[in-house]
């Protein structure tokens, strides 16, 4: 894997600030927060680089490689692919940060496609908290104040704004369900990561859940009605609040289009997932942001159909959270209880989201 230099970012900054000079060049952590849910891995390595215009003015720029793993990323065509579709969709998602540029990393800069070694991708940066940093004072404190209510509220609209209008592409809607599953950074992917001793994800339960959810992708195959544009990722790693409601967005995946189930999933999993490992807080904390953002979605238009197909996202997306490779502090009967309730929702006919409650008695 080859990382960019500083003269190589440098020559990259100078086709995009024409005589603009890199002041500045530090590495982007994927999760430099402590406490709960502390995130171990990401798909990208990221750069923050300074620089300094000709008139003085600075901007700051994200130079972004892009790692070998596991999840998909194994071979240099899936790195290629994955940040050509990200400089092809950012700008296309509302509040999100800005694709720049992307070329390949080379021995001279920036080089032909012949010749060319590593991608890179340059977008905008994000100022900013994490929306995870608010999560995890909830999760210390306990209780939700105005702001967090006023954040989740905000969510919830801008997805159901988001997803109001249809989409026709039959082939998009059966990649999507394709990616849900097969892709490695789908289902598929994300069960090899989990060793095969982890506590609370025996190799035969995630065989299991892996049936179910090949079962709803035949429940949802013919539902292309239900393609929306989506976020793809939208997770609160992926969401910066800058004041109040305000806020920006990162890495925008799988080619903005899917079942709207996918970006509710994304970020409601969470609720469920910060507070059972701080006991105490799902009652004055966590449980009303969950039971917030389902209402106001619901409301301000993004449907009830997202019911009807949340399952088998809510079980990817618990899946994420359980796995070892991502979240490697999460204990067993944590991790048991979150994927227990994907197996009551991929068993039910429709997601209730009162299935949560359960795991707080």
């Amino acid at each position: 894997m080859e990382r960019a230099g500083s003269d190589a970012i440098a020559r990259a900054v100078s086709e995009l600030v024409p005589g603009g000079r890199v002041v500045a060049i530090r590495a982007l952590a994927p999760d430099v927060g402590a406490g709960v849910a502390r995130k171990d891995a990401g798909y990208g390595r990221p750069m923050r680089v300074e620089v300094e215009a000709p008139g003085g003015e600075r901007r700051t720029l994200v130079f972004r490689t892009a790692l070998a793993d596991p999840f998909g990323h194994d071979r240099r065509a899936d790195r290629w692919a994955e940040l050509l579709l990200s400089f092809d969709t950012f700008d296309a998602i509302p509040d999100h940060v800005r694709a720049l540029d992307v070329g390949a990393v080379g021995p001279e800069g920036l080089v032909s496609l012949r010749t060319a070694g590593e991608p890179y991708l340059v977008t905008t940066f994000a100022e900013g908290r994490l929306y995870a940093e608010d999560l995890r004072r909830v999760a210390r404190d306990g209780v939700v104040g105005e702001e967090d209510l006023g954040r989740c509220e905000a969510l919830a609209r801008w997805l159901g704004r988001l997803h109001r209008e249809p989409r026709s592409d039959r082939v998009a809607w059966q990649r999507a369900l394709r990616d849900l599953l097969g892709s490695g950074e789908g289902i598929f992917g994300i069960v090899d990561a989990y060793p095969p001793d982890t506590p609370g994800a025996s190799p035969s339960r995630l065989a299991a859940i892996e049936r179910r959810c090949l079962d709803w992708r035949w429940k949802l195959r013919g539902r292309a009605d239900r393609l929306r544009r989506i976020h793809g990722d939208f997770h609160p790693f992926n969401l910066v609040f800058s004041e109040g409601t305000r806020f920006t967005l990162l890495d925008a995946s799988r080619g903005c289009l899917g079942d709207p189930a996918d970006d509710v999933a994304a970020l409601t999993v969470n609720y469920p997932f910060f507070a059972i490992q701080a006991p105490g807080t799902w009652a004055r904390g966590f449980g009303p942001l969950w039971w917030l953002f389902f209402t106001t979605y619901l409301e301000c238009g993004g449907g009830r159909e997202v019911l009807e197909d949340l399952a088998p996202f809510l079980a990817w997306r618990a899946l994420v959270v359980c796995c070892p490779r991502f979240y490697p502090d999460l204990g067993g009967p944590a991790r048991d209880a979150l994927l227990g309730l994907a197996e009551r929702a991929l068993d039910a006919p429709m997601f209730d989201p009162a299935l949560a409650e359960a795991l707080f008695r």
